[in-house]
Formats: C-alpha cells, structure tokens, sequence
C-alpha cells in the first residue's frame, strides 16, 4: 500500500466518523424535541354560549318538505275537429274568453255543400218513402177487395221497408254533415285566458290540430311529488305554508287529493294541494314549503348540529366540566323534523336530556379536545 492509498483511507474514515458523529447529534434532538411537544399542555378551545345547546325535550310540529310547480285546476286545449283552412283566429296570449266563446274557424264552404247534398238525398228518399206508403196502401185495399193477390201486398211492403231503410240511412248521413259543419266552428270549452296560441289564421290544419290553450287561473294547485317515507303521514285536509316564486308573503294550500298510484322509476307520491288565491299567481310558477302532519315530544336537537363526515350520523357533545371538558363524537338516529322560530330541529335517539351538543357554528373539533366553556354557556 503507498502512502498516498493510506492517506485517502485516512481521510474517508475520518468523514465516516464525522457523519456518525452528527447523525446521532440530530436524532438526540429530535428526540428532545417530541418530548417537549409531548409534556406541553393540549391547546383549549374557548366556546362561547352560542356555540353549544343543551339536548332538552320539545314539542315538535311535524312538517314534510314539498315542491312542485303550480298548475290551474281547469285548462281546455282546443284542437281542430274537421281538416281545412283556419280561419277568424284574432286572439292571442293573455286575451281572456268566455265559455262558449267562438275561438276560430275552419273554412267550411266544402262541408255547407256536403250537407245539402246529404239534405236533398234526405228528401228523396223521403219521397220514396211516400211513394211506397200509397202503392202498400192501395195493394191493401186491392187485397181485401180480392182484386190482386197476396204476393202484390208482400211486394209492396218490401218496397216500403226498403224506402224507409234509404230514408233512415240518408238522415243518418244529414246528420254526420250537419255535425262536420258545426265542428268547423272552434268555441272555448272552459271561461280563462289564452295561455298559448299554437295555429296562425290561414294555415291548414288536420284533426286534433292544437289551436289555443285555455287556463283558468282563479284556481291553482301544488302538484308535489313525496317520497313513500314522507307520503304515509299526508292527509287530505292537512295544511301547507309556500313560499311561491315572485310573491312577497307566504301562500296557504291544503291538501286536496292524493294519488292512489306511485309514479314509476321514482316511485314516489303525488299529491295535490289547493293553493289559497293570491295576486300574481300563475300556473308554471315553482313553489316549495312545508307541511304539517301532525305533533311529536321528543329529544331534538338543530338539524345542523348533525354532522355526517362519517358512516354514521353523530354530534359532537361536551363531556366533562372545568379543567376536564374535552369533545366527544356520539352517533346518533335522526327522527322526524320541524321549524321551531326558523330554526330547522331533528329529534334523535342516541342522546340524554341535558347533554350539551355543539353547534355547526362552532366548526369541526377531534374527539378528545379540552374546551372551555365561556360565561353563559350550557354547563
């Protein structure tokens, strides 16, 4: 080995001594270091007296949340009955009808010409009919002379049977004219405004061809779709509070009917409110509120105390007093709901009378937290 090897082994093992030497220098520290973290006193969250409410027992109103659009009561949609030109249309959206009120027209030259016709054919087998009344009563009387046979009579009253069978025919198809000639006049089957006009005059409609849409507006209803859960409590009769969109105070609705059927693929409920007249309101506009169905006395809690960034529902609760108040999760079972001074309340199982719950003001704090109570709040 030369003396220059042996100097660089010299000098490598002299780093490798200086390496060690500050490793163990830095784990001592770190060592130290966790130790002082793990001796110094946990931090205290200060709550103040909003922050934390003390589970109690209240009466609750029990109420289901519903939405849904309103619609009128009564809307007619006239169509064309009879193929032709449409004629005499004046009215448009927001113009206001009366029952029995003539809409429109549908150009009827072709149809005033098909029932006279079908009249005059009407009218001649009227006169057949005439014709082979005589001829039978005149074979009778010829009979009963003994001057012709009993064949003659049978004849003429086969004539007579089929003239009146013509006649019956030509009347029945008097009447199909007259019927396609009434039908080229368009009328308002219901008393509202024009929601919608759908036809222009001149243009050539076919049967059941949409012409106006007519809406009563001075009765409206909620149409609200319910889950099967909430549907169960609903009741015809039971009343409503909405909150309808463009209007400045809550509307009244009481339940009015409710569909025996479930809609299909939701399964949901459908159920029908009467909406308490009020100005400006229209079919289309969205509304929601709340329903009541009945009452409840139960441990509750505000809906929003109730978090659930875990699997289970759970509140946080204020276990301990003084020095030893630290936070703690409980899981808990939401039950029915109601608005208590607009504040949304849940009764729970899970909880005893007395047990202080943070609120969701206070935020999100681990399990095993110290907290102070400051004056005022629940202890």
């Amino acid at each position: 080995m030369t003396r220059r090897t042996l100097t660089a082994l010299v000098v490598l093992l002299a780093l490798l001594a200086a390496g060690a030497l500050a490793w163990r220098g830095i784990r001592a520290r770190q060592a130290v270091q966790q130790a002082q973290a793990a001796s110094a006193p946990a931090p205290v969250i200060e709550l103040r007296a909003l922050d934390v409410v003390t589970v109690q027992s209240r009466e609750l109103a029990l109420e289901v949340p519903l939405s849904g659009t309103l619609r009128a009561v009564r809307s007619a949609m006239v169509k064309a009955r009879v193929p032709g030109e449409l004629q005499g249309l004046t009215l448009r959206e927001g113009d206001r009808v009366q029952a029995g009120q003539v809409i429109a027209r549908v150009e009827s030259s072709e149809y005033d010409d098909r029932l006279r016709q079908a009249q005059q054919q009407a009218s001649a087998a009227q006169a057949q009919v005439d014709i082979a009344q005589r001829q039978y009563d005149n074979n009778r009387a010829l009979v009963d002379q003994g001057f012709i046979s009993r064949t003659a009579l049978d004849t003429s009253a086969a004539n007579l049977s089929a003239a009146r069978a013509n006649l019956r025919a030509a009347q029945a198809g008097a009447g199909v004219a007259g019927k396609a000639v009434a039908d080229t006049v368009l009328r308002a089957p219901i008393g509202g405004q024009i929601a919608q006009r759908l036809a222009q005059p001149g243009e050539r409609v076919a049967p059941d061809t949409r012409i106006v849409e007519i809406v009563d507006a001075s009765q409206l209803e909620l149409e609200a779709a319910l889950s099967p859960a909430d549907s169960v409590a609903v009741r015809v009769g039971q009343r409503a509070t909405l909150q309808v969109e463009g209007a400045s105070a809550p509307i009244a609705a009481t339940v009015a009917r409710i569909n025996p059927s479930t809609q299909a693929g939701s399964r949901s409920v459908t159920v029908y409110l009467a909406v308490q007249p009020a100005p400006g309101l229209r079919q289309g506009l969205f509304a929601q509120g709340r329903l009541a169905v009945g009452q409840e006395r139960a441990l509750a809690v505000p809906l929003a105390a109730v978090r659930t960034d875990k699997p289970q529902p759970y509140v946080q609760i204020v276990e301990g007093t003084g020095e030893q108040a630290r936070i703690a999760h409980r899981t808990v079972t939401p039950g029915a709901r109601a608005t208590d001074e607009g504040e949304t309340w849940v009764a729970v199982t899970g909880l005893a009378e007395g047990d202080r719950v943070l609120r969701a003001a206070a935020g999100a704090l681990r399990a095993g937290t110290r907290v102070r109570l400051s004056a005022g709040a629940a202890s």
